[in-house]
């Protein structure tokens, strides 16, 4: 007799429909190209429900989406989880109030990735929609916006991110030719800071060539 699972299968079901829904909605847009992006939810505060590697994201289906404890390691399945799925653990199990964590790999992220890896930042300032993300209520005031480098080390990776929560505040990262990874309490603001962000870039990139 197989052993039961350690996790709620009936809140897997729902969050699986939830993450499939959303990434549908991104995958329309043009910010899943390929099979490329990866999307997960916390399950509990042991397991998180992770897209299956090398599906394709418009297409998703409940057979789609995998379980996996916070090491990264596969629960009650035999499919591979993404390569970086160390880079959405880590987040669930240093913040218990994250929920949702979404990576996406738009043109405007990509190309802003690469225009930004140079400085390792990129400085949001004066714009209203500062305000969307979580904990800022003005305008006023500079947020920064790490552009890591890439590395197959996933490891790596993960440890230059920790350095940098441990310095400031985030809701996201760049990392350089790659995308975006942003995230939430639960999905709806994950995918609030992720518009925001989609939409400060791209603001950016067009200052930058209006400017002399």
């Amino acid at each position: 007799m197989n052993a039961p699972l350690p996790y709620d299968q009936l809140r897997l079901r729902h969050l699986a429909g939830e993450i499939i829904t959303n990434v549908r909605e991104l995958a329309h847009a043009g910010w899943t190209p390929a099979t490329s992006s990866n999307f997960s939810r916390r399950l509990d505060d042991r397991h998180c429900a992770i897209t299956v590697s090398g599906r394709d994201k418009g297409k998703l289906t409940e057979a789609d989406i995998m379980v996996v404890d916070f090491d990264g390691k596969a629960v009650g399945s035999d499919n591979r989880p993404s390569a970086e799925t160390l880079l959405h653990t880590q987040l669930y199990a240093r913040f218990p109030e994250v929920g949702c964590v979404l990576h996406t790999h738009s043109r405007t992220q990509t190309v802003a990735s690469r225009l930004y890896a140079p400085q390792g930042h990129i400085r949001f300032e004066g714009y209203e929609l500062q305000k969307a993300f979580h904990g800022n209520t003005t305008h006023e005031g500079a947020m920064d916006v790490p552009v890591f480098p890439n590395t197959q080390d996933m490891p790596e990776l993960a440890a230059w991110v920790e350095a940098k929560l441990d310095e400031q505040p985030m809701w996201g990262y760049l990392i350089d030719g790659h995308g975006l990874y942003a995230w939430g309490r639960d999905m709806a603001e994950a995918r609030r800071h992720l518009e925001a962000f989609e939409f400060l870039l791209g603001c950016e990139l067009e200052l930058r060539t209006l400017k002399p």
